[in-house]
This record gives structure tokens, sequence and C-alpha cells, in this order.
């Protein structure tokens, strides 16, 4: 697998369609030569129709150009839907062979927040090669998501670059970072995510959200043969109709009258979906509806399929209660946060402590049956 900081767009099929269609398509001169060879014989009709020869060698010329532009536009749009990286430099191709992964990871982080990307690096997340060993031997693939700045090339985008270089450890995105923008984010992370990675499930994290990634693992596997399945900590809040609310919904009519609470949907902090799910969010990416709230978002986008909802209260573990109360407790945690923070409090200052207390062990991850 190869990794690039270049940023992906979905592949559209309908340049290959146009070009097929080019190169069936011949002119209105070309065309009636045909019309006369067929009537006359081909034979006559290279003696009597003037221009043939030059017509006949410009046919061969146009199709023989456009033949090679559709074999590079196919063999680009294969490779991008078989869910390769293109990298800049060559490759042999002994090393492109696909790999199947149990779970993509993606954890959501923004251009401010470096020290929390440190605070994982340094606790569940695993660094160098033995995170290329994960991979390899148990098919987790984490990154950090994130997209780019207004302005391309910015400062922010080159510190991003510059980090990316030193760790090899994000998935960019064709996105335009902003708060109020984490709907369109989580759409194209899924949408981007299922094109380059061939995995089972695909998660979403926050930055400040410390994980135990055995446990993870070994939830997810119990749900492989369920094709369509939404799982994370259900919830199911009050619909924000005040501006003044942090969790503001501009678009409360549409959930009723005033009081009216969501349907149930998964908070936004860990959740995960099988690879059916994100097909279909990258295949109808275009006119999935955002609303304020990413978690709400995507309850919507899956709310009227044919979808298994799986509620595991251990995705939502606290850290000021359970963990650090009872360690039987902090050893079947998946996720830890703490919802009044929506996330770790101070996750910076006390990723270290909540991973020392209710992390797993390294040996846990690797004997773990998937």
């Amino acid at each position: 697998m190869f990794f690039t900081d270049r940023t992906w767009k979905i592949p559209d099929a309908a340049i290959i369609t146009r070009l097929e269609n080019e190169r069936t398509t011949r002119s209105p001169k070309l065309a009636a030569v045909d019309q006369q060879m067929e009537s006359h014989g081909s034979d006559s009709m290279t003696r009597d129709v003037p221009g043939t020869h030059d017509a006949m060698r410009t046919l061969n010329h146009t199709i023989s150009h456009l033949e090679k532009k559709l074999n590079a536009a196919k063999a680009a749009h294969e490779s991008l839907m078989d869910g390769y990286v293109e990298h800049k430099k060559p490759k042999s191709p002994g090393l492109r062979a696909k790999h199947k992964y149990l779970m993509f990871v993606g954890i959501n982080t923004a251009f401010t927040s470096q020290k929390r990307r440190d605070s994982v690096r340094n606790t569940w997340m695993p660094q160098g090669e033995v995170r290329k060993k994960l991979e390899e031997e148990k098919g987790i693939v984490i990154r950090f998501v994130i997209g780019h700045s207004e302005t391309q090339g910015s400062i922010l985008d080159r510190a991003i670059d510059e980090e990316d270089r030193e760790h090899g450890d994000f998935l960019r995105l064709d996105h335009v970072e902003g708060y109020h923008e984490l709907s369109a984010k989580t759409k194209t992370y899924l949408a981007t995510a299922v094109t380059l990675w061939d995995a089972e499930f695909y998660v979403k994290v926050d930055d400040d959200v410390h994980v135990n990634l055995g446990t993870l693992g070994s939830m997810l596997v119990n749900y492989r043969s369920k094709p369509r399945v939404y799982i994370g900590c259900m919830k199911s809040g009050p619909v924000l109709s005040r501006k003044q609310y942090k969790y503001y919904e501009p678009e409360f009519w549409k959930f009723g009258e005033e009081g009216n609470r969501y349907f149930r949907h998964a908070t936004g902090q860990l959740y995960a979906v099988s690879r059916d799910l994100a097909e279909y969010i990258r295949t109808n990416i275009d006119v999935l509806h955002k609303y304020a709230n990413e978690d709400v978002s995507l309850g919507s986008w899956v709310i009227g399929l044919d979808v298994e909802y799986v509620d595991d209260k251990r995705i939502c573990c606290p850290s000021t209660s359970e963990c650090f109360i009872n360690k039987l407790t902090a050893q079947t945690c998946i996720a830890v946060f703490d919802w009044a923070c929506s996330g770790i409090c101070r996750s910076v200052d006390r990723m270290s402590e909540v991973h020392q207390v209710c992390g797993e062990h390294e040996s846990e991850l690797w004997e773990a049956n998937f």
C-alpha cells in the first residue's frame, strides 16, 4: 500500500463513456465515403473518390488515438475503484497486490489539534513499524483525517504536510475544513476511505477519545456476517431550536413540534458502519442531506435502509467512573470519553492517565481473535 499527501476525488466513470462514444462516432464526410463504398465496391471507390486514401488514414489515426485515451482512462478508473492509491513515483507491479482489512479507523482532527494528535500517538495509536505490522497482520488501518484550508497551500496546509512527512499517518480529503462542515467531512471521509481501502468496517473517532483497538476489533468481528450494520453508543437527544445553544439545529421544524427529539442515532465520538453502508454513502454522496450535527446526519442517511442497529455502551465509557473504580470494567471498554466534554476532559493532559488505567496491554491487542 502506498500513501501520498494528494487529495482524491471519487472517480468519474462518465469520462470512459464519453470516450467510447467519441471512438464510435464518424464524421459526415467519412460516413458518405462508407456509403459509396458499399454501393460501388471498395476497389472502385479507392480509385474514383478523391481524397479517399487521406480520409481513411485520418479515420485510422483518430480511432487509434481514441483507443489509447480510452485504455488509459479505463486503467486509471479501475485502479482507483479497486482501492489503490496512485503514488507519484513508479512502482513495481508486485507491490500493488490488493489487501483485505478488518477495519479502517479514521481519527477526525483539525489544524489546531497537533497536541491532541501527539497524545493519541503516545498512547493507543501504534507508530512506525508497529503500525505497519498492525495493518498487515491484524488488518487494522489507522489514519488522522483532515481536509485542507480555504486557501490550499496555506501555512495551515504546509504544517500538516510537514507533520505527515514525519509520521505518515494522515488521510487527506478533498474537503474545506470548518466546524460547520463536519457533516460534509463525514460524507467525504467515508466515500474516500471505502474507495482507497477494502475494509469490512469503517470507524470514525474523535481525536480526544481513547480507543482499545483489540476490544474494538473483537466486537466488530461478531457482525461480519451482517451486510448492513450501524454500530455506536445510540442516543436520541432533543432537537434544539434556539440559536444560543451549541448544537442548534436550523432545520428543527423538520422534526415536528418544539420539544421533539431526534431519531435514534450513534453519538459522534465513535461509530462504525459496515462496507455496504459506506458504499451506499459513496454512491449517493451528492444527494444525502446534511444537518447541523454530523452524527444526526449519518443517522438520517441510514434510517430508511434495512440496517441493523447495534447499541454498545462499551463505546462510551466515562473516564471519571468505571475505568478508575473497576479495573475489570476498564478491560471491557472499547472507547473512553466524557459526555460533558464530548471527549476526554482535558484530553491533552489526561490521555496518558486514561491510557494507563483504561487501556489494554499491547499483548492483548496482538492476542485478540480476529
